[in-house]
């Protein structure tokens, strides 16, 4: 990894953290953990909440912290980013 490193974290509602684990090792990535995926030039970690969406509406949000090259990043978020929007509806 280059001495660079930037770190920006991302929310996604309507997937899990199952799926999100399972999108990052399809851009390249190596499951270390549940909770944690990592590859050559980045890094994510995965943590789970539930968000109320209005008075009855509960959904699942999943926020990404993505580490690593910056050029990296740039792919990986927006390429991580649209197969979520598309899981999530």
């Amino acid at each position: 990894m280059s001495a660079e490193r930037e770190t920006r974290e991302r929310s996604y509602r309507g997937i899990s953290v199952r799926l999100a684990r399972k999108y990052l090792e399809k851009l390249g990535g190596t499951v270390v953990d549940d909770e944690r995926v990592e590859a050559d030039d980045w890094a994510a970690s995965l943590t789970s909440s539930t968000v109320s969406i209005g008075p009855t509406l509960e959904l699942t949000e999943v926020t990404v912290t993505f580490e690593g090259d910056p050029t990296a990043l740039d792919d990986l978020v927006e390429r991580f980013s649209r197969k979520a929007m598309r899981a999530g509806g």
